[in-house]
């Protein structure tokens, strides 16, 4: 807690404490109350309990002992693609996806002055990627710091008028802050993706349309990667991602991850993940589960 701004403080201490009382309602999830995150722990859960956590790893942390009963993590953003260390922290996390949400994003402007004052705007690198073009047309300077709402709960404590964060427009009331403008956003289609961890993954079958996620390691021979996907191609499987990362130093190396449409049990499913298996050094599946929103 002590890493959270000192306005921020008396929230989370309330929302530790009661998420501490029934860990089986509570969602963990990164950021200050007030943050996108918490938002879209609100929508998802409505009868959750939310705890909030400085870090990803310290939401991870929270299931993985037991203070939290699921996790809830933003994977990618429309504008700004993916969001930094997921795919190290997923599958180093040992845990379960087991679902998915949608959360349209729109920011406010607030600060402790009035909008003429505003030189620099504080928030998170991918906020401030999502509305870099407004903030450049004002001549209003980028300042990065790990959370949304976290840095609204920063300028209300330094009560500087030069100073604005870009957070969600409730954070702005949450904080005492003035919302200076709203709806903020470089493109009207800005969404964020958020997955929801768990301990133990869902039983399977799972009724209606889900989504499986797996990342893989493919041989070192030529081709690779062409003969590893060719199953999903030949059996009809939609894949709806595919990210290339590198682990260590060597750029010898290249995992990827991997979003499908469709699950373990479909036979189309099962023989594409087969054959990826067949042209891969290793394959683990993260997590298979409900569809938030239909693909193709």
């Amino acid at each position: 807690m002590e890493n959270f701004a000192a306005p921020a403080r008396p929230i989370v201490a309330d929302m530790i404490a009661k998420a501490s009382a029934e860990p089986g309602r509570t969602v963990a999830f990164q950021g200050a109350p007030g943050a996108n995150s918490h938002i879209a722990v609100r929508e998802a859960f409505a009868d959750g309990l939310p705890l909030p956590c400085f870090s990803f790893e310290d939401a991870i942390d929270a299931v993985k002992e037991g203070r939290a009963d699921r996790a809830m993590i933003p994977i990618e953003n429309s504008l700004h693609g993916r969001v930094a260390d997921i795919h190290f922290l997923l599958p180093e996390s040992g845990l379960a996806i087991t679902g998915e949400h949608f959360l349209p994003i729109r920011y406010g402007l607030m600060g402790t002055g009035t909008l003429d004052q505003v030189r620099q705007a504080m928030s998170h690198p991918q906020a401030l990627g999502q509305c870099r073009h407004w903030l450049k047309a004002r001549g209003i300077a980028p300042v990065a710091y790990p959370d949304t709402a976290g840095a609204a709960a920063v300028i209300a404590e330094m009560a500087d008028p030069a100073i604005a964060a870009l957070a969600p427009p409730g954070a702005a009331e949450l904080y005492g802050l003035n919302l200076l403008e709203s709806d903020l956003a470089d493109a009207e289609h800005n969404m964020t993706r958020f997955v929801v961890l768990a301990r133990e993954p869902l039983a399977l079958p799972i009724a209606g349309p889900v989504m499986t996620t797996f990342i893989f390691e493919v041989k070192n021979v030529s081709a690779a990667l062409y003969k590893a996907l060719g199953g999903f191609a030949t059996n009809g499987v939609n894949m709806t991602k595919l990210e290339s990362y590198q682990r260590g130093g060597s750029f010898a190396a290249t995992e990827f991850y991997a979003d499908i449409v469709g699950g373990p049990g479909d036979p189309a499913v099962d023989r594409a993940l087969e054959e990826l298996k067949f042209h891969s050094k290793w394959m683990r599946v993260l997590g298979t589960y409900p569809q938030a929103r239909e693909r193709p």
